[in-house]
């Protein structure tokens, strides 16, 4: 009996591959695909789809949909006839607390009127790195930007808030006692004065301090549900009120610090069914090192002033040691010669007594002169108040009707727009190479320069004195190259800019500061320059 194989015969080699289902391609296509209606409803999700939206798949059909699409649906009005759709994005909370970013295409079906394909893909963890990477990045323009610590930490605060969409953000730092913290930048909260206080009483009940704890050991702390703890912790109850006014749950606090010691603390509170992962720790970890410069800046520009200040008194007490006190002691001399003549009686000559009277009137005027330069000298609005050019004008007129030097004054544009405290410095430093002049250069006239070259602000002060003299000693230094000569220096270079002192081709001495100016500022026009070249005498 014969019979013949069941098995089926190979395939031939070279033949057409089979055909493949497209229906089964798109169910399992890698990107979410759904078709939406004219209602912009869903009707149809592949599995990728209702992964993406993480909601049963008979929850999402009859859902609205997230994404934007033109009224009628049609190819004309969506502009997609070709294949280069433009990539949108739109944000899906398929839950409370819970939201993602999808990037998404569209096309018309022609096959079904008023109905559209939608490709879209989860892209909000991309996004969320950018907007940390931009809020790093925006950050440290502010720390250059703001105008004091406040300002600064606050506008930290505020990219943190809106990096991570957090219900609220606190920077604490040492107060001035070094025994306390205390809120410096906060975004989400309000303002509470004695908030430091009733956490201590907080304490002192008993409650735990997970905030004392991450700055203390220097470590980050995260905390789940922690808003729901503190809410039934008795404990908490002086602090009850202030976490009230905003609806959050995990709680995540990072030490910050500087230079190896704790400094501060920041203090993240994340919205309901948000969780602190790996990547938001990395985050605050790098906005709370951006706080730490912040910190550390302000405090050495604190350290700079004080210094500063210190070495201007000193530089006063010199001043009037060397002119007013000594010119006062002379006067007190003079008034004893007077008292000795009056013991003569009638017989003191006339002449006598008139030439003490004149020497004590000339000391006595020498005296108000220069009280009235240093009382100029000290007051610090004179440049904010008048403006630059105009600061200058009356240092100068000041001068010469105290010494009778002479001065030409050269202002190349108002100088309105400059920052005050930038103003400030450049005003100290012609107020400097002026006192200069007047107390070692012998000189008769001086020529001052105001302008803007290269984007930077250009002062020179210019004499027709003596001259510098070069010191043998210390490599060469320049004579006078002590507090003031380094003070001008300080006042530049606080600003990226440079103070130099040479002598002059034809005499005297020269000093030139060049200040960059903001970038705000734009190049001056040559044509419109309205400068002028005013002379006293």
């Amino acid at each position: 009996m014969s019979g013949t194989s069941g098995s089926a015969p190979p395939p031939t080699r070279g033949g057409p591959p089979p055909a493949i289902d497209l229906s089964e391609l798109a169910a399992h296509a890698p990107d979410g695909l759904a078709v939406v209606d004219e209602d912009g409803l869903f009707v149809q999700l592949n599995s990728a789809a209702v992964v993406l939206c993480a909601r049963p798949v008979d929850d999402l059909i009859g859902m609205r949909a997230p994404f934007e699409l033109a009224s009628g649906f049609s190819a004309d009005s969506l502009g997609l006839l070709d294949d280069g759709a433009t990539e949108q994005i739109c944000t899906w909370a398929p839950a409370a607390g819970v939201h993602r970013e999808f990037a998404y295409r569209t096309r018309p079906l022609p096959q079904a009127p008023g109905r559209t394909v939608v490709a879209f893909r989860d892209v909000g963890a991309e996004r969320h790195r950018q907007r940390r990477v931009a809020a790093i990045a925006r950050s440290s323009v502010k720390m250059a930007s703001e105008g004091s610590i406040t300002a600064t930490l606050d506008a930290l605060a505020r990219e943190v808030l809106q990096a991570d969409a957090l219900a609220g953000v606190q920077i604490l730092t040492l107060d001035e006692s070094g025994a306390g913290l205390q809120i410096m930048g906060s975004a989400g909260f309000r303002c509470w004065p004695d908030f430091f206080e009733r956490l201590m009483q907080c304490r002192e009940r008993g409650a735990t301090l997970e905030m004392i704890e991450a700055f203390e050991r220097r470590e980050p702390v995260v905390v789940p549900d922690r808003w729901d703890m503190i809410q039934r912790d008795p404990a908490w109850e002086p602090m009850h009120d202030y976490h009230a006014e905003l609806e959050w749950g995990w709680f995540a606090s990072v030490p910050i610090v500087i230079r190896g010691r704790p400094a501060g603390i920041l203090n993240a509170f994340f919205a309901p069914g948000q969780v602190v992962g790996q990547r938001n720790l990395e985050f605050l970890l790098a906005m709370a090192e951006q706080a730490a410069v912040a910190i550390d800046y302000a405090a050495l520009l604190q350290n700079e002033r004080e210094l500063a200040r210190r070495e201007e008194r000193q530089r006063l007490a010199r001043d009037l040691h060397d002119s007013i006190v000594q010119q006062v002691f002379s006067i007190g001399m003079q008034a004893k010669s007077m008292e000795v003549l009056a013991a003569r009686g009638a017989s003191v000559p006339a002449e006598s007594v008139r030439r003490v009277a004149d020497e004590v009137g000339l000391l006595a005027k020498t005296v108000l002169a220069d009280l009235r330069t240093m009382v100029h000298e000290l007051r610090p609005s004179s440049s904010t108040q008048l403006g630059l050019a105009e600061a200058v004008r009356a240092l100068a007129e000041s001068t010469t009707n105290r010494t009778g030097l002479r001065f030409s004054l050269s202002v190349r544009r108002t100088f309105d727009e400059v920052p005050p405290d930038m103003a400030e410095d450049v005003y100290r430093i012609v107020a400097e190479a002026i006192h200069n002049v007047v107390k070692h250069a012998e000189a008769g006239h001086v020529t001052i320069r105001i302008g803007i070259r290269e984007h930077a602000l250009t002062v020179s002060v210019a004499d027709d004195g003596r001259g510098i003299r070069k010191a043998r000693a210390e490599g060469g230094r320049e004579a006078g190259g002590g507090y003031g000569l380094t003070s001008m220096r300080e006042r530049a270079a606080r600003w990226g800019g440079t103070v130099r002192v040479r002598p002059r081709a034809v005499g005297g001495t020269s000093v030139r500061a060049v200040v960059p100016l903001p970038r705000a500022w734009a190049a001056p026009d040559p044509d419109s320059d309205t400068g002028a070249e005013v002379s006293t005498s």
